[in-house]
């Protein structure tokens, strides 16, 4: 019975051993090393500072983003930083129920293909570039619409040609592209 011991643990060793190179060639990313509040600049450390005190014990992690974010203000230009100012003042103007809400669709935003993220983008810029009265009529019809108006818009939206044009209002039914009229009814 000793050489089957013997073997098993052998073998058990030697899956040991081999583990890491079964796991992944690629070793785990090494964490952040810590910063020390003297390699920041001078810029930084003044955009920064209510953190001096404690900047040692921040973890690493946070450490990065804080330098990396004090590195990117300073690099917007002064149009750039009013409107992150105005971002962030709207943000913080809301519940910590709407923050949720919107923390939400952004991790779901992320979760999507790339495709996808892309078209929502491509269309998201074109509402944008829209008049802002239209932009509001679009908002008002919106809100007029019923749930399943709503999801037929949204499937509509997926063939990217957001925003409608003037016969494609959002009180219309989605128009079939081969013939321009509406889709038959779905069966009951």
């Amino acid at each position: 019975m000793g050489v089957p011991t013997s073997r098993a643990a052998v073998l058990l060793a030697l899956m040991w051993l081999s583990f890491p190179v079964l796991a992944d060639d690629q070793p785990p990313p090494a964490p952040p090393a810590p910063i020390a509040w003297t390699q920041l600049s001078p810029e930084q450390q003044k955009l920064l500072g209510r953190f001096q005190e404690n900047w040692s014990q921040l973890p690493p992690e946070r450490q990065a983003r804080l330098s990396r974010g004090a590195q990117h203000w300073l690099s917007m230009s002064p149009e750039e930083k009013a409107r992150a100012k105005e971002r962030f003042h709207r943000w913080e103007a809301l519940s910590p129920d709407e923050r949720k809400a919107i923390r939400g669709r952004s991790q779901d935003f992320q979760k999507l293909p790339e495709d996808e993220q892309e078209r929502i983008r491509r269309n998201f810029q074109r509402f944008r570039d829209l008049p802002p009265e239209r932009r509001e009529e679009l908002r008002q019809r919106w809100r007029q619409l019923s749930p399943e108006q709503r999801d037929a818009m949204r499937e509509h939206w997926h063939r990217d040609d957001w925003p409608p044009g003037p016969r494609d209002q959002p009180s219309d039914p989605p128009r079939d592209p081969s013939d321009g009229r509406p889709p038959p009814p779905p069966p009951p």
